[in-house]
């Protein structure tokens, strides 16, 4: 499985290595759908200029992203394409590696259970063959790479994709049982955005299944492992969390970063929901909402924790969905990673709603939006809408008059010079 997982990189890293020397380039990181504030590359550059300035990158409203990032950036800002290309490529085979595992796991447990008849007659056909399960962990890598989600985003320069591989280096660590590297992702993948917080419970799940402890709250060994495994996440987040401030010698970036994104106060259209409904909303009750809002992502832990406590690895891919469409700022990209777990449920595609999705992507755009123009572009079709021809000047306009209720004649307001003299003066 090496020979095709290779083939794939090569030909996924070229596609992205054409589009940036592609006029494209210069066209897709102006799309709302593809960037936010939060992750355009513009926003990043313009916070190491600040830096190199000896300002801080937070004094303004511009940047929000966190200082990690921008001294990452400031160390490989002349490889930026190679580094966005390779996260891409890292997450794949981080993908590519924690399905395969867990496939593996996936299929010892439905051995035993066919051993055991605990089948029921009309669940055999959900039953996976070795086959079957062998590809899917190269589908999961093709539909993230060759995704053009995946492809937008990377071409754009969007931070989103270093997230994303923070996160499935968060899930292959979690997959291969060791607790230590997948809280530190974890810690990582909260430090950058907040809402992976919401991962944790799934992931605690799936350790403790490997560790064959009960979810027992009067067992001490569940409880110590749980102690344990929020010691490590909560100290490798306060760890990130003061280095940042030993880089900056200041704590302006916990408003710009965490504030930003709780608060919401960009309302530049995105594909979210948050713009388009603050939009519109009072400003006496704008928190009352923000609140609201933004507990819906935590909002679902808990229950869908309590459903699927035996199919952790599926709850990820649940919070990550939930995530994706419930964020303030989201993008295209964040989509992207969740889309490619789907093979991993084939055998589930009947009871999902995944044909709808995929019929409901490409139909988004139709009608489009003119909210989700570019201000550029705006402004241009504007100008050319105001630029009439002489030409037209001559043309004769129908039905320029009507008779009031009284009888009199009234002209058209756009009755131009040329035809009113067709028509009698009031």
């Amino acid at each position: 499985m090496a020979a095709p997982l290779t083939l794939l990189l090569i030909v996924a890293v070229t596609i992205r290595a054409v589009l940036f020397r592609s006029s494209l380039a210069e066209l897709i990181p102006e799309r709302v759908e593809v960037v936010s504030p939060l992750n355009a590359w513009k926003r990043v550059v313009e916070g190491l200029a600040l830096l190199d300035l000896g300002v801080s990158p937070y004094a303004g409203d511009v940047f929000h992203e966190t200082p990690l990032i921008i001294y990452f950036f400031h160390f490989v800002i002349d490889y930026a394409e190679i580094v966005f290309m390779m996260a891409d490529a890292l997450t794949a085979v981080a993908l590519y590696l924690a399905v395969k595992d867990y496939n593996k796991t996936v299929f010892r447990k439905q051995k035993y259970a066919l051993e055991a008849e605990r089948y029921p007659l009309d669940c055999l056909e959900l039953i996976r063959t070795p086959k079957e399960m062998y590809y899917i962990p190269l589908k999961v890598a093709m539909f993230y790479l060759l995704n053009p989600f995946t492809i937008l985003s990377c071409v754009a320069k969007s931070t989103c994709g270093l997230n994303n591989a923070v996160i499935a280096l968060f899930i292959l660590c979690t997959v291969k049982g060791s607790s230590l590297m997948s809280a530190i992702f974890l810690a990582l993948a909260t430090y950058q955005s907040i809402y992976p917080l919401t991962l944790f419970a799934p992931a605690l799940l799936y350790l403790l299944q490997r560790l064959y402890i009960p979810v027992n709250w009067q067992r001490s060994s569940f409880w110590l492992f749980t102690t344990q495994y929020a010691f490590m996440y909560l100290g490798s987040l306060c760890v990130m969390v003061c280095l940042s401030f030993f880089l900056l010698s200041s704590w302006d970036f916990l408003s710009s970063v965490y504030g930003f994104i709780l608060s919401v106060p960009d309302l530049t259209p995105n594909i979210g929901l948050f713009w388009y409904f603050f939009a519109e909303m009072f400003e006496h009750f704008r928190l009352f909402f923000i609140c609201v809002f933004q507990i819906n992502v935590f909002f679902y832990t808990i229950p869908l924790s309590i459903k699927l406590k035996e199919h952790p690895v599926f709850l990820i891919f649940m919070q990550i969905a939930i995530i994706s469409i419930f964020k303030s700022y989201p993008t295209v990209g964040d989509i992207a990673l969740y889309m490619a777990f789907l093979p991993a449920w084939n055998h589930l595609y009947r009871y999902l709603a995944g044909v709808g999705l995929l019929l409901c992507v490409p139909a988004a755009r139709a009608p489009p939006d003119p909210w989700l123009v570019p201000e550029e572009e705006r402004r241009q079709r504007g100008h050319s809408g105001s630029q009439v021809d002489d030409t037209n000047s001559h043309t004769h306009l129908h039905a320029h008059t009507h008779t009031d209720r009284d009888g009199t004649w009234v002209t058209d307001p756009y009755l131009t010079d040329s035809d009113s003299e067709h028509y009698p003066t009031l």
